[in-house]
């Protein structure tokens, strides 16, 4: 096990640079057992702990200025089980090196997000998901996992072992314990047949409803000062595979939606007045295309230029008033919006505290480039979202507390009563959950 403080003088950042925090000491422990010891040291040095994997949260979920834990030699894939169809991990795993295990094994997990730079831990314990018709997060693919507890114990659990606490530490907000350990569902690899394709944003509205019900899944980017979007529908095929050629790849995915935007929100964040311009360019910078390859190479996207994202949750019945409802506000405001606003939808699940819980539900985010004034924007927008009942993501910006979100979440009071059994004396405690559950 080592010990080591974080960053430049002690610092450690989150990647969207919003968030900062100095822990008294950080500790990268090696075995379950390592773990559990440097839980219960400090406990006796009335110090708490959080773990922490790449920090792509843009809430402060992850800071401490007690002991950070960082997960990275508890990694790996521990065990395939091609009867039951799993496969466990360590908690410190990159979803991106899950993804190629699984790949080369002929395996792949059933649904994920936008972006695999996260630990599997990080991943689920935020709510982390992709956009599915029946299909929902990473957590909702879990079949099992294990936590050590603030007493240093070690603790599994399943939908028969410990399963009241299998319900919420799927997406635990690392109040309830360290993940060490997950066991997800897996199927074996399938293609997926990708179309993406401009199309007016009034046209999407309008064939929501038609969009979401005849794919597996669907989304779409709208450019805010613009009357476009752009649109991905991922359906399963047959085959045969028909990846994206690298050169076009290259020239898409990288050198468009990575380089040149990077420049476009460097003008836009010096020259705001030119943003809606920069935005009716940007919106027809890509044409349509169509590509069938295995999932992780369907669903992820490289993502190089940094951002502060806040993403909601809304009734997806709710979804198409909301939309119109941003656009209004951007069109009136004044607002100069660089980023595009990104929509997907999950199935409702059983996880006490996911954002899908209990309901189908829309996902609207919405972003600005690192480094801009973000709090207006994100201010009108969640006045919107929450009159509609949203629930905000975990790992992103918000300002609601626990009074909001026991309204919101049916079973907000299983979770804080499972917390105060399993965490009495609040070692895993921050400000950001002393915030959204309460002392």
């Amino acid at each position: 096990m080592s010990t080591t403080v974080s960053g430049k003088n002690g610092t450690w950042r989150n990647w969207g640079g919003n968030v900062a925090a100095r822990p008294a000491r950080e500790v990268a422990p090696a075995s379950v057992e390592e773990l559990a010891d440097a839980v219960r040291k400090a406990a006796e040095d009335g110090l708490t702990v959080k773990p922490v994997g790449t920090g792509h949260s843009f809430t402060s979920i992850a800071a401490t200025d007690g002991v950070l834990i960082r997960p990275q030699l508890l990694s790996g894939i521990r065990n395939i089980d091609r009867d039951a169809m799993t496969v466990t991990v360590g908690a410190g795993t990159q979803l991106k090196r899950l993804n190629l295990a699984l790949a080369r094994e002929g395996l792949s997990l059933r649904n994920m997000g936008d972006i695999m730079e996260q630990t599997v831990s990080g991943a689920i314990s935020t709510g982390t998901h992709g956009t599915g018709r029946e299909s929902g997060s990473i957590a909702a693919q879990i079949k099992g996992l294990e936590l050590v507890t603030a007493d240093g114990s070690v603790l599994t659990c399943s939908e028969k072992e410990n399963p009241e606490v299998f319900a919420a530490a799927r997406i635990g907000l690392g109040a309830l314990g360290i993940v060490t350990e997950i066991t997800f569902a897996v199927e074996p690899v399938f293609l997926l047949t990708a179309r993406e394709e401009p199309m007016p944003f009034d046209k999407v509205l309008a064939d929501f409803d038609e969009l979401w019900a005849e794919n597996e899944h669907f989304e779409f980017y709208w450019f805010p000062h613009t009357g476009s979007t752009n649109t991905k529908r991922n359906n399963r095929s047959a085959g045969p595979e028909k990846p994206v050629p690298q050169l076009q790849g290259w020239i898409e995915d990288e050198f468009l939606s990575n380089g040149v935007f990077q420049v476009a929100q460097w003008v836009g964040r010096a020259a705001p007045g030119t943003i809606p311009a920069i935005a009716r360019i940007s919106s027809k910078a890509l044409s349509a295309r169509t590509y069938t390859d295995i999932p992780y190479k369907v669903f992820t996207s490289p993502r190089r230029v940094r951002f502060v994202e806040m993403e909601y949750a809304v009734p997806r019945a709710a979804a198409v008033e909301v939309l119109r409802e941003l656009r209004t506000v951007v069109e009136r405001s004044g607002l100069k919006v660089s980023f595009p606003v990104e929509v997907r939808t999950a199935p409702a699940d059983d996880i006490t505290l996911s954002t899908a819980s209990g309901r189908d539900s829309a996902y609207i985010a919405v972003h600005m480039v690192k480094g801009t004034p973000y709090q207006a924007y994100f201010t009108a927008a969640e006045r919107i979202f929450t009159a509609h009942e949203g629930r905000p993501h975990w790992g992103k910006v918000h300002t609601r507390d626990a009074e909001y979100l026991s309204e919101v979440y049916p079973r907000f009071g299983e979770f804080t009563a499972l917390r105060d059994r399993l965490d009495p004396d609040r070692r895993f405690q921050n400000d950001y959950l002393r915030r959204v559950l309460g002392a």
